[in-house]
């Protein structure tokens, strides 16, 4: 059986991207996972990565490097990149999966020549340019990186076509796409309730996804409308200002959180999914998220800004609303025409799209992707 090496940066067991990429391989290669976190439920050996040390003194000589240049410098002495060098024993992994630039340079290290496919979960060089201080230090050094390594990898994926586009203008690159969404989960749509409309948020309370913009829609909507916040408690202290934000208002809860295998499930009992996410930088701007494909598959209705990657999939299906702006006044405005008939419409549309937008369909790309490069590396050693 070939071995595939998957390595990513991040808490395995709940990087939902990660885990579709195990769940479809681990059956039919002998795969290897590093990454942080405990192991995953799934046939893989697992190596637990260092994370990387955050003192304050640590963190001045990063930013000391970073500043002067010394990219390559800093890389290759990060605690996870010296972790990994000591914990992946040298064997021959027929495919080395890399999950975005961090991990690059040092998968087509491990590899010797073997085929890397570089997966990119974000638009890396821009991924919070909104903040002068990231664009300063980590804007230039993830530039580097892509500049130095993209083109060495020998195929490439990323999340939605704005960021492909993007990648192959800046680095003349050619990344596939696959959406960040999950199995056909086989639900149908839930009733709908007369004279009421569950409205429902899910993911991690991070600050700079301005989460409180949800709140603010609420007060522009009549007494129809109730908000659920489904929150992985991220930042404790952002979590207790969205609460103190959103306590004058009877109809907004905090629900806990469930696992990521529970999530669709539990967003089936609502009636509209609704993310309200300002473009304040480049990858807030082409935001494709897996809690917009979840609520898909939990056959809601969507409620969304201007954001044109999601955009382009509720218009292609019919199967929600877009407000003309990012204000929550506008929001409302669209949520609050929405009758009951046309919810029910939406939530059939959003069906629809569940059958077709899926991993079924993402998964192929990666797993023709995974063989195309095998059997290229297998025909070069003849």
């Amino acid at each position: 059986m070939q071995k595939v090496l998957i390595i990513s940066f991040s808490v395995i067991h709940s990087d939902p991207r990660v885990m579709r990429q195990i769940r479809l391989l681990e059956n039919r290669f002998h795969i290897t996972v590093a990454g942080f976190g405990r192991k995953p439920d799934a046939a893989v050996e697992f190596i637990d990565l260092t994370r990387p040390l955050t003192s304050r003194m640590t963190k001045v000589w990063w930013g000391v490097k970073l500043l002067l240049g010394f990219f390559e410098s800093y890389y290759w002495n990060r605690d996870e990149v010296r972790s990994a060098q000591d914990k992946i024993k040298p064997q021959a992994f027929d495919l080395i999966i890399a999950n975005d630039i961090a991990a690059l340079p040092l998968a087509l290290r491990l590899a010797a020549g073997r085929p890397v496919l570089m997966d990119a979960h974000e638009y890396s060089p821009r991924e919070f340019d909104d903040k002068w201080m990231w664009r300063i230090l980590f804007g230039r050094y993830h530039h580097d990186l892509c500049r130095r390594y993209l083109p060495k990898a020998s195929g490439m994926l990323t999340v939605c076509r704005g960021i492909a586009d993007e990648y192959a203008r800046h680095y003349g690159v050619a990344p596939e796409v696959v959406h960040n969404a999950p199995l056909d989960q086989k639900l149908v749509p839930s009733p709908v309730q007369t004279g009421r409309i569950r409205l429902i948020h899910h993911g991690a309370a991070i600050r700079s996804r301005h989460l409180e913009t949800m709140i603010d829609v609420m007060k522009h909507l009549d007494g129809r409308f109730t908000l659920d916040f489904m929150l992985v408690e991220s930042d404790a202290a952002y979590m207790s200002d969205l609460r103190r934000k959103a306590a004058p208002d009877q109809r907004i809860r905090f629900i806990p959180a469930v696992p990521m295998s529970d999530i669709c499930g539990t967003l089936n009992g609502y009636d509209m999914g609704i993310y309200l996410l300002p473009p304040v930088n480049f990858n807030h701007e082409h935001a494709l998220p897996n809690k917009f494909f979840e609520f898909i598959q939990a056959r809601l209705a969507v409620a969304i800004g201007p954001s044109p990657e999601m955009v382009r999939i509720v218009k292609a299906f019919d199967c929600g609303v877009v407000a003309d702006s990012f204000k929550p006044e506008d929001l409302a405005g669209v949520i609050s025409a929405v009758s009951e008939s046309t919810l029910i419409r939406y939530k059939s549309a959003a069906d629809v799209a569940a059958a077709e937008v899926n991993y079924e369909t993402g998964g192929r790309v990666l797993l023709q992707s995974v063989e195309r490069l095998l059997t290229q590396a297998q025909h070069s050693t003849r």
